[in-house]
């Protein structure tokens, strides 16, 4: 099957599962929702604030303070994409119409990551705007410099995540499994081990933690990461890159 017949198949498929249009949804309004409401908090508490801390206040980074959320929806999107033929038994039918497992793989990748980029644009772009009208006096504007960049980023790094999950789902073939790992991977233990002094340094390697930095516009007065903004998002794409060519060898490797 050619390539172009291969991606209106995996389009076809994604857009007939009612678990897509929930877990976008979800995305959007879990980000977007969240971000407005950290933004109006923030605002409030901005008086409170020492002079150092006012100093290194980032109104755009507040603003997508919801992503960190909304990321987890686009990880249980990413991961139902490519795991859950293997639930239903359909990887069997799949696969015999399409024998380059390549093409089938990557095709479906495609797909999936151009949706999920439309969706993170438009949570990027809401939760920037929306943030910045709860921040009132506090806000910025994306002509500000380096606000353009962190908004787009935000939306390349939502989109990233759901395709390193989408490479992980192809390692592991199961959508309980992958979700087992990569949710409190994410929700908990990156976190845990980003905020403690012996485990920060090893942290900031992780694909959640480098990426996020794509987002920053100022940077926070104990950040010692060796790395900026594209050096965050390098370290992300190589996380993604192994994953999904990782999980393509082993497709390649296994029976349906």
């Amino acid at each position: 099957m050619a390539a172009a017949q291969v991606l209106r198949s995996e389009w076809t498929k994604i857009k007939s599962v009612n678990s897509t249009a929930l877990t976008l949804s979800l995305a959007v309004i879990v980000s977007v929702g969240l971000g407005m409401l950290i933004s109006a908090l923030s605002k409030n508490e901005f008086k409170n604030l020492s002079a150092e801390n006012q100093l290194a206040f980032d109104p755009t980074f507040v603003s997508f303070s919801g992503l960190t959320l909304g990321q987890l929806a686009m990880v249980v999107f990413g991961v139902l994409v490519v795991a859950s033929e293997y639930s239903t038994g359909m990887i069997r039918t799949s696969l015999a119409a399409v024998p380059q497992r390549g093409t089938f793989l990557f095709c479906k990748v495609a797909v999936a990551a151009a949706l999920t980029l439309v969706v993170a644009l438009v949570t990027s772009f809401a939760s920037f705007w929306l943030g910045q009208m709860m921040l009132g006096d506090h806000s910025t504007d994306l002509g500000a410099p380096n606000v353009l960049r962190a908004v787009f980023g935000a939306a390349v790094y939502m989109t990233l995540m759901a395709m390193f999950s989408m490479g992980v789902a192809a390692m592991l073939r199961s959508p309980m499994l992958s979700l087992g790992i990569l949710m409190p991977f994410f929700f908990l233990v990156s976190p845990i081990l980003g905020s403690v002094s012996a485990t920060k340094k090893v942290a900031r390697y992780f694909p959640d933690q480098a990426g996020l930095k794509i987002m920053q516009v100022v940077t926070p007065p104990d950040d010692d990461a060796p790395y900026g903004p594209w050096g965050g998002l390098a370290i992300l794409l190589v996380w993604v890159a192994a994953a999904l060519l990782i999980g393509y060898a082993l497709l390649r490797k296994r029976d349906a």
